[in-house]
């Protein structure tokens, strides 16, 4: 089975939905000849033209607004925005306004759009450039949010994504860009709302998305040297996510830790830990755990910053304090 990165996972991704749908464009900012901040859609401009690639003004905002309503008129649009620290600026477009008209309008619209966007820290762009805003989504009725961590997951997420009739967060760390992983030459989707346990253990259950999946598996072949067998669940959508997957490895192993990158304090890691707690506490040989990210702004620092997302010797302490050893 070939590999490729996680960057051109995306590239066919996105190539595949304008070339067999007719009805979908891209639009947002430096898309166009510059090819995309992490150079995603280069030469996509040449290749499908600006009536398909719309390059757009800096207005977070008004590319949301115009991919709504595209959406909403039977268009579909895939809205880009540069990071997730920009989304911000277009919170009322995706909260107020996607996210709830086909509710509010009782189904006689629907807002079928693609949000995609970046987020993450670790590639040295200080505090208002490096958060991890994905969980904040997770928590809006209305909105999906899948943050899938591989190359394999990237395609395969967002072929299923693409029939969505709900506004979709499609969200994608920096640093995974350049990762590489397998990926089969026939064609398959990856369900929304499905986990995928990337490492069988039996001994402890980390459950874990995005970027920290890969932490987690590396930190899991370090435990193993000890004697320690570790269980990773990539959760791979936020919104809706995969309870039963989650429970049933947590059955198996009787121990869980949750991680993240979020700053821990009100992070969705809490809504997982929650219920974990709750359904399946007659399973549990001891409290679930939580790690996250420190709650500071992201350091521009290079010396920093590392300290700042949890790491494999962090998540190798945690696992070690819980079973005490």
């Amino acid at each position: 089975m070939p590999e490729i990165s996680y960057r051109e996972a995306m590239a066919r991704a996105l190539r595949e939905t304008l070339r067999e749908d007719e009805r979908a464009f891209i639009i947002g900012e430096d898309i166009g000849p510059y090819g995309g901040s992490y150079a995603v859609t280069a030469g996509f401009l040449d290749e499908f033209g600006p009536s398909r690639i719309v390059e757009s003004p800096i207005s977070e905002s008004g590319i949301v607004g115009i991919g709504t309503g595209s959406a909403m008129v039977g268009l579909r649009p895939i809205v880009e925005i540069m990071t997730i620290n920009f989304s911000l600026l277009a919170l009322d477009q995706i909260v107020n306004h996607a996210a709830k008209i086909r509710y509010m309008s009782s189904g006689q619209f629907s807002v079928p759009v693609i949000i995609r966007t970046v987020t993450g820290g670790g590639a040295a762009l200080a505090a208002t450039h490096s958060q991890n805003l994905e969980g904040w989504y997770a928590s809006v009725p209305g909105l999906k949010v899948v943050i899938p961590a591989t190359p394999h997951d990237a395609l395969g997420l967002f072929r299923s994504v693409r029939k969505e009739q709900d506004p979709v967060m499609f969200i994608e760390h920096i640093l995974l860009y350049s990762t590489r992983g397998e990926v089969p030459e026939d064609y398959y989707e990856v369900p929304v709302g499905e986990a995928n346990v990337k490492r069988a253990g039996k001994d402890f259950t980390i459950i874990a998305y995005s970027r920290m999946v890969n932490v987690a598996l590396a930190a899991a072949e370090k435990l193993a040297e000890e004697g320690v067998d570790v269980e990773v669940v990539d959760l791979r959508c936020l919104r809706p996510w995969d309870k039963e997957t989650v429970f049933e490895s947590v059955k198996r192993t009787g121990r869980a830790l949750v991680l993240e990158e979020a700053w821990q304090t009100g992070a969705f890691g809490g809504e997982i830990a929650s219920a974990v707690q709750r359904e399946v506490f007659d399973y549990l040989d001891g409290p679930v755990a939580r790690l996250g990210g420190v709650d500071v702004p992201t350091p521009y620092s290079m010396s920093l910053e590392p300290l700042v997302a949890p790491r494999e010797d962090s998540v190798v302490k945690t696992v070690r304090e819980e079973l005490g050893s």
